[in-house]
């Protein structure tokens, strides 16, 4: 009930209702096999971590965005697949964008940064109000309150 409730959503919070997310994720991905949990050690804790039980379907993803970016990388989002630009977004939000750029030449890198770099730049104001569906709409949205945050 409390995913309904205007608490849950409460932008203000957004940090913590990721938190929640994140969790919740991690234990549905444990259930279906995808995650293993186990603990590390740090210097004055214990964290439960979930590292992935098949790295393959981790470097399918890596691949998939790297090409999103470079291969088929179209000037107008409004082409792209939802997917795509809902999995770039939320590589940003996360923090593993370039992480995940790493591994290509200098001048691949350069191409893909700079083509992600004009998608995060992006307006979510002035993008939203091109949307011409619900799902671009909660993209943008969701981009707007990750900036603010």
């Amino acid at each position: 009930m409390g995913v309904i409730s205007g608490e849950t959503w409460n932008p203000l919070k957004l940090h913590f209702q990721m938190r929640n997310v994140r969790e919740r994720l991690a234990k549905s991905l444990v259930e279906k096999g995808v995650l293993t949990t186990e603990k590390q050690s740090f210097l004055l804790f214990d964290m439960t971590a979930h590292p992935l039980t098949d790295s393959s379907e981790k470097q399918r993803l890596v691949q998939r965005l790297q090409d999103s970016l470079l291969e088929r990388w179209s000037n107008d989002w409004r082409r792209m697949s939802r997917r795509m630009l809902a999995l770039i977004l939320l590589a940003h939000a996360a923090d593993v964008l370039e992480n995940t750029l790493s591994s290509l030449s200098d001048e691949r890198y350069d191409t893909a940064c700079s083509r992600s770099r004009s998608l995060l730049d992006a307006d979510p104001e002035l993008e939203s109000a091109k949307v011409t569906t619900p799902a671009e709409e909660v993209i943008w949205a969701v981009l707007a309150a990750f900036n603010r945050s």
